[in-house]
């Protein structure tokens, strides 16, 4: 048998309550997302219920295009989004993995591909 374990947070953010005074999408400490790392983010709600879960090449720019693309799987939730938690895994393969463990063992909201508990 398989032992996985979800990985700490390396970068945890959490939205302002004055989300005006924030310049990235109610985020003021999104500058410390690493722009060229590969990992997974997950994005949380204001009652720790997870929302989605997604791996990228390079974290910061593809969680920008989240909250800015027309097709992402959250453009209807966007406003939901209270707290995103980043953690650096350099290698695709572990990515993969732990986007799909986390997926189904947190039972992520909107996540549509790669749901077995359905």
């Amino acid at each position: 048998m398989i032992n996985i374990t979800i990985p700490k947070p390396d970068v945890t953010i959490t939205k302002q309550k004055n989300p005006e005074q924030s310049n990235v999408y109610g985020f003021t400490d999104f500058h410390l997302i690493p722009r060229d790392k590969g990992g997974i983010m997950m994005f949380y709600n204001d009652k720790k219920e997870l929302l989605f879960v997604g791996k990228a090449r390079k974290l910061r720019p593809r969680i920008k295009k989240h909250f800015e693309d027309s097709v992402s799987p959250i453009k209807m939730h966007r406003d939901e989004v209270a707290k995103i938690a980043v953690c650096i895994i350099d290698d695709p393969v572990h990515r993969e993995i732990y986007e799909t463990y986390i997926i189904n063992e947190l039972k992520s909201k909107y996540n549509i591909d790669k749901v077995f508990f359905r």
